[in-house]
């Protein structure tokens, strides 16, 4: 399902493409789907829980390759909501890996 969410942008667009779209096409959006290859995979996906339901924070295009990789498991960090102000803040979550 949340591939099916425009996160990223068309050229000249503006929140307009997939991630299954560049799954599906690579050859139309080659750059989007060249940054998604490169993803480094050492790092977890970070996930908040907001409302009963998680979020990704950061890591997207982890994710998107796993999917292409077929991987069934990814690895996630938990991030509490309370150090969302930190994270905004620092620019980026402090608690080691």
């Amino acid at each position: 399902m949340a591939f099916e969410i425009p996160f990223w942008n068309r050229k000249d667009g503006f929140y307009d493409l997939t991630p299954n779209e560049v799954i599906n096409n690579p050859d139309n959006f080659k750059e989007e789907y060249s940054r998604t290859m490169k993803a480094d995979m050492t790092y977890p996906i970070d996930i908040m829980k907001n409302n009963g339901r998680w979020l990704i924070l950061d890591g997207l295009h982890r994710l998107v390759k796993s999917k292409i990789l077929g991987y069934s498991k990814v690895k996630v960090r938990k991030i509490p909501r309370s150090e969302v102000p930190n994270i905004e803040k620092q620019g980026r979550f402090k608690k080691p890996i």
